[in-house]
């Protein structure tokens, strides 16, 4: 094990400076004059953080916390409200999962969320990174909280040579190695910081680190090949095609189904996603009505797992068993049909 002592000792005295103001964060100064962190408000943070940056994720946060500033105030929100406030952040199993932790939450706890990794991973949709999160910055309890920066400077640090993602239960026990009853919170978020900012995926700032001394990556001199990565598969696309039926200043919308992909969201409503492209033939018959439908080209999105062409048709109508929804409201859709109904705009 390196110099275990000296390495934490450096990085949190570069935390007691550096550290990042961040929206949801009680910083280093704080916590010394004894202000404790909203267990809510750090829950909240790492759900969103999930797959997203913190510029993206901010404003939807700010917003959260205004209109439910606790987690009784959230569990008592409208599932449609919620997934309607979530619209753009993606991975909606996620908003999903919020909505049933904060539930549990109110009903099972008091409103108060458990203070221990144990009590905390037992919450519907808390996984074992949220878990740990929570439990160290929220209640300053000992856990190994490891995220992507977390894994990249572990893989750094120590030179690990397997690739990701089979290198993840190694890299978690070397993070696991440096953590310490001390400070938890601080150092759990001392190690978020110093991969977000110095220990960048391609440009590391080593002349930067205040732990380069203890640096394997560093003393081969190429930090930025790791971590070591197995080249990914092919991401495979499917195709579909969605429907913008108008009605005057209104757009037809459907809710989606509660599980699945974008499950429980507002969207407009589509054939179903498949490997091959649709025939104009084919696209007009899965239509949800029957009208005079115009083909105005497509549109590309990614998602996780696969790419997705959408063609989208669009027609004018008022039959049919829809959400009515004016124009200026369809800036809360997800993000695919938010570009389906703007290139619809365009073109109309």
């Amino acid at each position: 094990m390196k110099d275990r002592d000296a390495l934490r000792s450096n990085l949190l005295a570069w935390y007691d400076r550096q550290a990042r103001d961040l929206a949801w964060r009680v910083g280093p100064a704080e916590r010394r004059a004894g202000v404790c962190s909203d267990p809510y408000r750090v829950w909240l943070s790492e759900v969103m953080l999930q797959q997203t940056t913190v510029p993206h994720a901010t404003p939807y946060f700010l917003s959260f916390t205004q209109r439910w500033p606790t987690v009784s105030d959230l569990a008592a929100v409208e599932d449609g409200d919620l997934m309607a406030a979530w619209a753009g952040l993606g991975y909606y199993a996620r908003a999903r999962n919020l909505l049933a932790c904060a539930r549990a939450v109110a009903a099972e706890h008091g409103g108060v969320f458990p203070n221990t990794e144990e009590g905390l991973r037992a919450l519907p949709g808390v996984g074992a990174y949220t878990a740990a999160a929570v439990a160290a910055i929220a209640f300053d309890r000992p856990a190994n909280v490891v995220d992507g920066n977390v894994e990249r400077v572990a893989a750094r640090l120590f030179a690990v040579e397997t690739p990701l993602p089979d290198a993840k239960p190694e890299l978690k026990a070397l993070a696991g190695e440096l953590a310490t009853d001390e400070r938890p919170g601080d150092w759990a978020q001392a190690l978020m910081d110093l991969g977000a900012t110095i220990c960048k995926p391609k440009a590391p700032l080593c002349d930067r680190c205040p732990v380069s001394t203890w640096c394997d990556a560093y003393k081969t001199g190429a930090p930025e090949t790791y971590p070591r990565k197995t080249k990914k598969a092919d991401r495979p696309r499917r195709h579909g095609v969605a429907y913008v039926l108008t009605r005057g200043d209104e757009v037809a919308l459907v809710r989606r189904p509660p599980k699945g992909l974008l499950g429980g969201m507002l969207g407009l409503p589509t054939s179903d996603w498949r490997a091959s492209p649709y025939a104009d033939a084919e696209a007009v018959a899965a239509a949800p009505v029957p009208a005079a439908w115009r083909d105005l080209g497509a549109v590309e999105h990614v998602f996780t797992h696969f790419s997705l062409t959408l063609r989208v048709f669009a027609a004018e109508g008022g039959e049919g068993d829809f959400v009515w929804t004016p124009r200026a409201g369809l800036s809360a859709l997800p993000s695919v049909f938010l570009k389906a109904a703007r290139a619809a705009e365009r073109l109309l």
